[in-house]
């Protein structure tokens, strides 16, 4: 039986190089010859690997994602719901401000769908950043079960909050916007946080010894 032929690039590095040309030129300014260039590879090269220029997006949006779960995870973990909101803000500053010279400042979510004429791309991109918001929300919710929020708190809101917060943060590091500008940012964002009465700590019955 015939097999395929080897494919003669590392999907991740091409996958990194394209991200970085979307995340520059957005997905209607990147061309394929921009892309190919990027990758080091030929054009039918990319569509045997991806299909198309959308499903190599698609693709770099996932790598995207998958370079930042453990961070999330760190989020989501954490121990009450304000430190959840405060990891996922200075996250989001420093991560927007040094990308370790991979990328641009910034976000790729924000930056690649801006004015793009193919309706399913801002479909997709707005998907990969629902996961965050839904993820936030699901934390929240249990922290209003345990009182670590109050009664009243919308966890929808304050996820959708967070979520618009990091989005302003990330145009603002586009724009120029230093790690400490963009910290002050995030620390006036958590200045209102709700917080909620955790349940009074139950002490041991000491058991009164017989005398006999």
């Amino acid at each position: 039986m015939r097999t395929g032929r080897p494919r003669g690039f590392c999907t991740d590095t091409a996958l990194d190089r394209a991200m970085n040309v979307f995340w520059r030129k957005g997905y209607e300014g990147a061309s394929l010859a921009d892309l190919t260039e990027a990758m080091a590879i030929n054009p039918p090269s990319l569509y045997a690997a991806f299909g198309s220029k959308e499903g190599l997006f698609r693709a770099v949006l996932e790598r995207y994602d998958a370079r930042r779960r453990d961070f999330m995870e760190k989020v989501i973990t954490a121990p009450d719901a304000q430190t959840v909101a405060k990891y996922f803000l200075e996250g989001v500053a420093e991560f927007a401000a040094d990308t370790s010279g991979l990328n641009p400042p910034g976000c790729l979510l924000v930056q690649s769908g801006m004015a793009c004429a193919n309706q399913e791309i801002p479909g997709e991109i707005a998907k990969h950043r629902a996961e965050k918001e839904t993820a936030l929300r699901q934390r929240f919710e249990q922290a209003r079960k345990e009182g670590d929020l109050p009664r009243n708190a919308n966890p929808e809101t304050l996820a959708r909050y967070l979520v618009a917060m990091a989005n302003g943060i990330c145009v603002q590091a586009t724009a120029g916007a230093k790690l400490e500008e963009l910290q002050d940012i995030a620390r006036m964002a958590l200045a209102s946080w709700p917080v909620g009465k955790a349940p009074p700590v139950k002490k041991p019955v000491r058991r009164r010894e017989k005398v006999d």
